[in-house]
């Protein structure tokens, strides 16, 4: 399984990864959405350059011409919600990619920072025998992505994984390596971080992305709890 760090070589993934982690400079909501679909679209060109291509012939107003197309269709799936502007990235570039949407999400257990990974919903054409890229910004325990991808395991066999995301932990990397095809599996991150806090949040990372992308959501569980105990 390949590891690419794309922090390893000074580019403007580290003015971005900067700016995404500066606590002041995260408060601007659209330049912090910006700055992680930039960050798509830098990782889907790296990522472009490893793909196979096949010849063919495109007729010009003058007469012929030898190019090159990819040989493998592509899909591109990502984790709702925090992965959006990652995943629109990717389709700035793989703009005639298939598209795939797993609701996957962590459901603490009452008083306990442990948890269980639950998907809700999914939207997954046939991945058997194409490209699948994963776009997953926070790879913190592995957990969901697992997930995800057992489930978008029931639509094929893809020929090769690409998982993408913003920061992965040590951690992550080791655990995935024990899931994925190590054989057919590329890994991308634009930085990686080497700890997990009590609650499983990337240290220092950058926070909560989906709030920082969205607005902070509502935790359903505890808004029922406290309704059901104000009766």
């Amino acid at each position: 399984m390949e590891i690419i760090n794309l922090c390893d070589q000074h580019s403007l993934v580290s003015q971005y990864m900067s700016e995404l982690r500066h606590k002041d400079i995260q408060q601007d909501r659209m330049r912090f959405r910006t700055n992680v679909k930039r960050l798509g679209q830098i990782v889907a060109y790296e990522m472009s350059k490893t793909l196979t291509y096949e010849a063919i012939e495109t007729p010009t107003p003058l007469g012929m011409a030898t190019t090159h197309k990819l040989a493998s269709p592509v899909v591109l799936a990502t984790i709702l919600r925090a992965g959006l502007p990652f995943h629109e990235g990717f389709l700035n570039y793989f703009d005639n990619a298939e598209n795939a949407f797993v609701s996957a999400f962590r459901k603490y257990r009452p008083g306990s920072d442990e948890f269980d990974i639950h998907v809700e919903y999914m939207a997954c054409p046939s991945i058997e025998g194409k490209t699948l890229v994963i776009a997953d910004p926070m790879l913190a325990t592995g957990s969901s992505l697992e997930t995800a991808f057992h489930a978008l395991l029931t639509r094929g066999t893809p020929s090769h994984v690409h998982v993408a995301c913003v920061i992965a932990t040590d951690q992550a990397i080791d655990f995935i390596k024990t899931i994925l095809p190590a054989d057919r599996t590329t890994v991308w991150t634009c930085d990686t971080d080497h700890q997990l806090n009590s609650h499983s949040y990337i240290v220092p990372g950058l926070g909560d992305a989906g709030d920082l992308l969205y607005g902070q959501k509502i935790d359903w569980d505890k808004t029922r709890d406290s309704a059901i105990m104000s009766k």
